[in-house]
């Protein structure tokens, strides 16, 4: 367990107790709200429930958790699942005293399911929840809370509905809807006049004095607890409220638990875990990207489920990080985790002191606290997404979990809502194409810079080879499309590139298509071939070691296997150039009069020529010029290959071009006479004639007629690669 860092004692002190008088509040109104789901009777017991809550998750969660600066306390998720479980077991003739057994169970199972949560690494999965889900899910919550809370607020009697409230006003108790809008007006409107007090005191303060202000001025009545259903009563009286009767009450009624009734728990539990753990683990997420920090989500699960397990330990609600509480804490000054335990000790001490004024809360100011806490959550910005049609599809998805969360259940709204996204991304997925470009090889060309008769091969039977650019996803809900894509290749192409470097993932259903492709080209003696597979997927997966397992890339499949996109068109061109029956790639040196650039020329001219040159050898891998050198020498390739490199930031390069026999390179130095603007390695061993533009200008002295003529083909030359490269840019537009 990491200790903690007193290094900014009064910030925590300051953020912990600030974050209370947040939490405290809430915490109060939520154990009311449970349980008095088992009676009225049980709303003092529920006050208590909710500030030992507190103060056990608090001290607990905060010294095992982790995450600097989060408060955590009784939530609105753990309100909505414990007041419905609380419900269902009254309606189906439940106890109420067993009902306070079953609260304990369920804090208990909920707690030790979030230590096996943590156990198991699942902390992470909450990456993985699509914002429309947690949209609908909070929004969900919301409703669940404001519809429970406005019967309550209206005073109208237990077991009345929502609709049947407002459809009953001859049920209402003015006296208690005044006190609620009071401290709903003042929740509202206080962080307008001051920030410095939080909005929850400050609107329980108002319902307080508005409460004894009606009682002094109007209705004297309501300033008796006795039989005074208007507050919380007495919290130690004998009767229901009292901590230590509280025990009494859950011990007397386990002999009614039978073994049959644990399973039943089971869900309920399960689902308070789930929630309560995405409820934490997203405030998380949001006090990172405010501190620029990164919590331990399986650490902080760890946390909380011993602190839920401590809060049912001591006869608390169970509850999560909160990111009210949590914000208020961070912006109070706080810095670590002392804070959180500063908040449990400060909430204790604010039980034992003020025990007598929590009896005197008003219950239709804790409903007003919770309707706005509940119209918070609602998230408005998911609303807008009804107002356009690219976003009309999310929105259905958040209405469906909204939907669900109130006529089934949280925990399958939640799971509802994780199917359709995921069903949205299949459907996203299959609408977009995966095939990005499909370029044709008498358009495209490789970086290998050929001569003239070579480029007249290229350009009349390159249309030979496809180069297909893939991208996204290939899995069973793109297989079709991209066949359909390729089909019309297939039948008139012999060469199919599929350059992979953008595809993202691929499926067993994908596969076994590209090996029907693969056996489609097989039958008209055609080549498959992959480039620039990629070594790892965001999955994980090598997809060259998964082809080959099953077979795919194998030696003598019929299937070739590049690094480089370039490469492969380069190879496909050899294979063209060599069908058209050129001879390519030979061992022996080129004289000048073979070379492109001096062909025609009278042989006598080109003897004297080469009197001005020199020949060099250079070895594979050997740098032929450098960046920034000097040098204003044409390099003219007798035999071999040249790579010309661009040096980049980190030690990477990028190829520019290849140049091979016949072919000339170096020409930009020597015709402005500036320094080298990349490198030149040799790629195999090369023998070159070299030609400096002194010894040229030389030469052109003498011969001044044959001078102009060579820098004519010079010009000539560079002119019709650049027309080649205009073309390719145009195809790549088109």
């Amino acid at each position: 367990m990491k200790t903690f860092k007193i290094e900014n004692l009064s910030g925590d002190i300051w953020g912990g107790t600030t974050a209370m008088l947040v939490a405290l509040p809430s915490a109060i109104a939520f154990g009311v709200t449970v349980f008095s789901a088992l009676g009225p009777q049980f709303g003092a017991q529920g006050a208590i429930a909710g500030i030992l809550g507190t103060v056990a998750i608090g001290l607990v969660a905060s010294t095992f958790g982790g995450t600097n600066r989060l408060i955590s306390a009784p939530c609105a998720p753990a309100a909505a699942v414990m007041s419905a479980f609380a419900a269902e077991h009254i309606a189906h003739g439940g106890t109420p005293e067993l009902g306070l057994l079953l609260f304990v169970l369920m804090g208990l199972m909920a707690g030790i399911l979030q230590l096996a949560m943590g156990a198991l690494k699942l902390g992470g999965l909450i990456k993985y929840m699509p914002y429309t889900v947690v949209a609908g899910y909070l929004s969900g919550v919301g409703l669940i809370i404001i519809g429970s809370q406005v019967p309550r607020l209206l005073g109208v009697p237990k077991g009345v509905s929502f609709w049947n409230a407002f459809a009953s006003p001859q049920l209402w108790r003015w006296q208690g809807i005044v006190v609620g809008i009071a401290t709903i007006l003042v929740m509202v409107l206080a962080p307008k006049v001051t920030k410095k007090v939080p909005a929850p005191v400050l609107g329980l303060a108002a319902g307080i004095l508005v409460y004894l202000g009606l009682g002094l001025a109007v209705d004297p009545s309501l300033l008796t607890l006795t039989d005074n259903s208007f507050v919380i009563g007495r919290l130690g009286d004998g009767s229901s409220g009292g901590f230590f009767d509280s025990f009494a009450l859950r011990l007397s009624s386990v002999s009614q638990l039978g073994l049959g009734g644990l399973p039943n728990l089971i869900f309920p539990a399960l689902t308070l875990a789930v929630l309560l753990s995405i409820d934490t683990l997203k405030t998380c997420v949001v006090l990172d990207a405010l501190t620029r920090t990164r919590h331990e989500s399986n650490r902080e699960l760890i946390g909380q489920g011993l602190g839920n397990i401590g809060a049912a330990v001591v006869g608390g609600i169970p509850g999560a990080g909160t990111m009210g509480a949590t914000l208020v804490n961070m912006t109070s000054g706080a810095s670590s985790r002392l804070s959180g335990v500063v908040e449990g000790i400060t909430a204790l001490l604010a039980f034992l002191m003020l025990a007598s004024l929590i009896s005197w809360v008003p219950v239709a100011s804790l409903s007003g606290i919770l309707i706005v806490v509940g119209m918070r959550m609602i998230d408005r910005t998911s609303l807008a997404f009804v107002k356009k049609r690219a976003t009309f599809l999310d929105f259905l998805v958040v209405l469906a979990v909204i939907t669900c969360a109130l006529t089934v259940s949280l925990i399958a709204a939640s799971g509802t809502g994780v199917v359709l996204a995921i069903l949205l991304f299949i459907r996203e997925q299959i609408h977009g194409s995966v095939v990005r470009r499909i370029s044709s090889g008498d358009q495209t060309f490789s970086k290998r810079v050929r001569v003239q008769e070579e480029m007249d091969v290229l350009a009349t039977h390159g249309a030979k080879t496809a180069i297909v650019e893939l991208q996204g996803s290939l899995f069973f809900g793109t297989t079709s499309q991209l066949f359909h894509a390729l089909e019309a290749d297939l039948k008139t192409r012999k060469y199919l590139i599929l350059d992979m470097r953008r595809v993202q993932s691929v499926d067993i259903t994908a596969a076994h298509m590209l090996e029907q492709i693969k056996e489609i080209l097989h039958e008209r003696h055609g080549v498959l071939i992959f480039s620039e597979i990629p070594k790892t997927l965001p999955s994980g997966k090598d997809i060259e070691q998964y082809f080959d397992q099953l077979g795919l890339v194998r030696a003598g499949h019929q299937v070739k296997v590049f690094d480089e996109a370039d490469a492969a068109l380069e190879w496909t061109e050899e294979q063209i150039i060599a069908e058209a029956a050129m001879p390519i790639n030979e061992e022996s040196l080129l004289e000048l009069s073979e070379i492109e650039l001096f062909k025609g020329r009278k042989k006598e001219t080109l003897t004297e020529l080469e009197q001005f040159m020199e020949t060099r050898e250079i070895k594979a891998n050997e740098k032929i010029f450098a960046i920034e050198d000097k040098g204003d020498e044409l390099f003219l390739i007798r035999k071999g290959t040249v790579r010309i490199i661009l040096p980049l930031a980190g030690n990477r390069v990028r190829h520019i071009a290849t140049f091979g026999r016949g072919s000339f390179f170096g020409e930009m130095a020597f015709l402005d006479g500036e320094p080298r603007s990349a490198d030149a390695v040799a790629f195999t061993d090369t023998h070159l004639y070299v030609l400096p533009r002194k010894a040229f200008d030389g030469f052109a002295e003498l011969h001044k007629k044959v001078g102009m003529n060579l820098m004519e083909g010079l010009a000539s030359i560079l002119a019709s690669r650049l027309r080649y490269t205009n073309a390719e840019l145009q195809a790549l537009e088109g």
